[in-house]
């Protein structure tokens, strides 16, 4: 570490307090049949610590410059692929697993949502992903209609998944210490309302396009839909609210009303 100078673009801030470590993958319920997906292993301690528990382990690093670091660590059961992750297909990412699989990272917050996203709605074998992630975006992904921190991260993941924040964390506990707290979020995966997921998250991006704004006029502005078109797929009361006051299963019936029409 004392020779390795971190990366504010890359957003590396490294955990280093074992107790922490182990409690992450209790969390994830790493166990000895899994095949884990690690992404940003930065130093590789919580790479090491997976490895205890899992099967296998394929790890995702962005920078170059920690390929010594990590190679050097000669885990067995885990291979470091040094590759932003952001441009590897799924398609290349899940060949490499048998079967369902794990996701483990520890995420800077510019990247949270894309990386969420790449994997949500869009795999049908990913079991969980538990996630350390800036405390604010936890509670974003877990937040509940009427509330400023619901919107498209949090109904997107409750479309297709439960997911709930098992630890919040102190920024000492980085090295090097960030400006903001963390929490570890963990989601299990499954779509419970058989969507197609990736029109499902356009048309939730679409209603809260202008979160002051009602229904109607974000669908009005987002499709080119008329007042009395609409009305005749919503009715007046429907279109008066705005969508922060829809729950996720309502957003649902709204989106599948539009895309019956």
């Amino acid at each position: 570490m004392k020779d390795f100078q971190t990366k504010k673009k890359f957003g590396q801030n490294f955990i280093t307090d074992k107790n922490l470590l182990s409690a992450i993958v209790s969390d994830a319920e790493i166990c000895e049949n899994d095949e884990v997906l690690e992404i940003g292993p930065g130093m590789g301690t919580l790479t090491e610590e997976i490895s205890k528990h899992a099967k296998r382990v394929i790890s995702y690093e962005i920078d170059n410059d920690l390929k010594p670091i990590l190679l050097g660590k000669d885990l067995k059961n885990v291979e470091f692929r040094f590759q932003d992750i952001m441009n590897v297909s799924l398609r290349e990412i899940e060949g490499s697993f048998v079967g369902e699989y794990k996701i483990v990272a520890n995420l800077p917050y510019y990247i949270t949502t894309p990386i969420l996203f790449k994997f949500i709605g869009q795999s049908e074998r990913v079991k969980s992903i538990t996630v350390m992630v800036q405390k604010e975006v936890a509670e974003r992904m877990i937040a509940k209609e009427g509330g400023k921190d619901y919107g498209v991260l949090s109904i997107g993941i409750a479309a297709c998944g439960q997911a709930h924040i098992t630890r919040n964390v102190s920024r000492i506990m980085f090295n090097p210490a960030p400006n903001v707290d963390s929490a570890v979020v963990r989601i299990d995966i499954y779509n419970k309302y058989n969507l197609d997921l990736k029109e499902f998250h356009n048309f939730v991006k679409n209603i809260f396009n202008m979160r002051r704004k009602t229904l109607l006029n974000n669908l009005a502005q987002s499709y080119g839909k008329n007042r009395g078109e609409l009305e005749q797929i919503f009715g007046k009361k429907v279109l008066a609210r705005r969508a922060e006051s829809f729950s996720v299963d309502e957003i649902v019936e709204l989106y599948k009303k539009f895309s019956e029409k």
